[in-house]
């Protein structure tokens, strides 16, 4: 299955979304609305939203507190978005200029800020501290992973225990909350709301291995990266760091040499790429992930049979098997 037939079953629900959605995030400053109105053209794949209908659809059924749960979930996505394309100094998104681009920094900053405030405000006006409670939780994970990942790409010091703290806290925490809200939305069910979410963060893990794999493996263009980004921005990811591992301390401290260089060329990159993939670095990276998957597959299988279930399911394996 693509993402297009994994949503079929929440298709309609996601139409209704998208104008809730732009509701939400409605101002009476004509600046902001202008800008929002710009960041609404640039939807994507409404892949998070989905995911919170189908946790929702799988855990009771889909409601009017699970569109505020996939509202806030997408007002915080959207707010990190637009923050680190200031940080990244990025010019475009999704084919059109960023907000930093087409405005300026401080704009940006403070379009991030509100989408944030409005998303936090959302599950208060509507007493979901519950759904407030896990999104506080997600912004303060996200940010100590981004900020460890920082430290760690400054000491080029990091284990695979460290490794799986960044991307869990980066990546794996907003995916988590997705499934978390989703199922908070539809049962009071505690075991069911952590087996959710467990299955959300197993997800978000195995995703992040996968980009990391794009990256080390000359891949990264196909997601819309520079080849070698990771190596530029001296992260260590998870196959290099089983490569490192398996290597000599001679070709190992070569390597990190490399890494730490403040202009890796295109040469040393092809080098480290050569590197990885002589000491098996993809195919451990690549194993990790499918153990992840069959972890998610395991919460997933003990629900009832349901389209939705289907397209979880089908998800968890797009996730190891994609190619962009």
């Amino acid at each position: 299955m693509n993402i297009s037939e994994i949503i079929k079953p929440v298709e309609a629900q996601l139409k209704e979304f998208d104008s809730y959605f732009k509701k939400s995030m409605k101002s009476n400053v004509s600046l902001l609305d202008i800008i929002i109105k710009y960041i609404t053209r640039r939807k994507g794949k409404q892949v998070r939203p989905a995911i919170v209908f189908l946790t929702a659809e799988i855990c009771g059924g889909i409601n009017s507190r699970t569109f505020t749960a996939a509202a806030m979930v997408e007002l915080l996505h959207t707010a990190t978005l637009v923050h680190d394309d200031v940080v990244d100094e990025a010019k475009e998104r999704r084919g059109l200029a960023s907000i930093n681009a087409a405005w300026t920094n401080k704009i940006a900053v403070l379009i991030g800020d509100f989408l944030l405030a409005k998303g936090l405000l959302s599950a208060i006006d509507n007493d979901e501290f519950g759904f407030l409670k896990a999104l506080s939780d997600t912004v303060r994970r996200m940010s100590e992973g981004e900020l460890l990942q920082i430290q760690k790409s400054k000491e080029i010091d990091i284990s695979e225990e460290t490794y799986f703290r960044i991307i869990s806290d980066k990546t794996a925490s907003l995916i988590s909350t997705c499934c978390q809200v989703g199922a908070l939305s539809a049962t009071n069910d505690a075991e069911i709301i952590n087996k959710m979410k467990m299955f959300g963060e197993y997800l978000g893990i195995a995703f992040q291995i996968r980009d990391d794999i794009f990256d080390i493996s000359g891949q990264s263009a196909k997601i819309g990266k520079a080849i070698g980004n990771d190596l530029k921005e001296k992260k260590m990811t998870l196959p290099l760091l089983h490569s490192l591992k398996q290597s000599t301390k001679k070709e190992s401290n070569e390597i990190i040499s490399l890494v730490k260089n403040k202009k890796i060329t295109k040469k040393e990159i092809e080098h480290v790429f050569s590197f990885v993939r002589n000491y098996g670095g993809i195919d451990f990276a690549e194993n990790k992930a499918n153990e992840f998957i069959s972890k998610a597959l395991e919460i997933i299988n003990t629900f009832p049979e349901s389209k939705a279930k289907n397209s979880l399911e089908a998800l968890a394996k797009f996730v190891v098997e994609r190619d962009n």
